[in-house]
């Protein structure tokens, strides 16, 4: 009876582990994404809706890439060189993507009313998601990615290579990020013009250039999720971008919308909670628990983790 129940307690541990090992790669997944929403809001108080169609094309521009490069048998000899190669192109396309959008959709309306540019960001998601559809079709598209199989085991926890490299590849990016953000003149100005716009254009700051990269970089964050939520579910598909854009968006709330800290951590909460509630309550209810989270925040803490009460009078 005591060996039983030695045991049981193993496994108990060894499942926690596993789940929490699952919960950080995809919360991470989940941060990167919810980046870009926090950044563009923090600049120009905008919910960009569009953002997950970003993520998706991500997605897409990287199976081509490296479906690509496995028919020519390159992947075979460097796959570590073509997959770092997928993620430069792959951030580079949307990053201009994303400039393009927010040239033709949100550029136009910046002095209408906020209402106005939420339309305007639900609209382009429909057009990009549609555009997706029509282009690269209905049916999911398989990700090369038998060449990154393998791991660690101890026990039952099982870490894969493609898990690590996810991990490893998030922390990269946000500490990146953090450096711009806090650390370049860059990230200083963008912090200036979401402070206060029309005191940042006296200081020569071009708040056009400004916006236009916010946007860029956070989609270049989401396409490097687009490209690692293939190769970790081994497909992608043109309307993969609506749930986890709404989950991410939950997780910016859950840090508080416009704070870079805020919306990682949030990310990671969200992921954690998923995978914990898939893997001890039901799998048939893991898109439930994100919205669960969103509601009781907006209820009892509106303003998040790590979001400060702002007495905004702007109409």
């Amino acid at each position: 009876m005591i060996l039983k129940h030695k045991v049981l307690k193993e496994y108990r541990m060894e499942y926690f582990i596993q789940q929490l090992i699952n919960g950080l790669t995809l919360g991470g997944i989940y941060a990167l994404i919810a980046l870009g929403y926090t950044m563009v809001y923090g600049v120009i108080q905008l919910i960009n809706f569009a953002h997950g169609e970003f993520f998706a094309a991500g997605g897409y521009v990287g199976v081509i890439i490296l479906g690509y490069l496995a028919g020519k048998g390159i992947m075979e000899t460097h796959p570590w060189l073509c997959l770092a190669g997928s993620f430069a192109l792959t951030m580079a396309y949307c990053a201009f993507l994303a400039v393009g959008v927010e040239k033709v959709a949100y550029m136009p309306l910046r002095k209408q009313s906020r209402l106005a540019a939420l339309l305007s960001a639900l609209g382009m998601s429909i057009f990009l998601s549609n555009g997706l559809m029509l282009t690269q079709g209905v049916f999911d598209k398989p990700y090369p990615g038998e060449l990154f199989d393998g791991g660690f085991e101890f026990g039952m926890v099982s870490v894969s290579y493609l898990q690590i490299m996810i991990v490893s590849m998030t922390i990269v990016l946000l500490v990146v990020l953090n450096i711009l953000v806090f650390k370049t003149k860059m990230g200083m100005a963008m912090r200036a013009t979401a402070q206060d716009k029309t005191m940042s254009a006296l200081v020569a700051i071009g708040s056009n250039r400004i916006i236009s990269v916010t946007f860029a970089i956070g989609a270049g964050l989401a396409a490097a999720a687009g490209i690692m939520v293939g190769l970790y579910y081994g497909s992608v598909r043109y309307d993969m971008g609506f749930i986890p854009g709404i989950k991410a968006f939950a997780a910016a709330v859950l840090g508080g919308i416009g704070n870079i800290t805020g919306a990682m951590i949030g990310g990671l909460i969200i992921g954690m909670v998923e995978i914990f509630g898939a893997g001890y309550i039901s799998g048939q209810y893991k898109d439930v628990f994100a919205f669960i989270i969103l509601i009781a925040v907006l209820y009892f803490k509106p303003t998040g983790i790590m979001g400060e009460n702002i007495d905004d009078t702007r109409v």
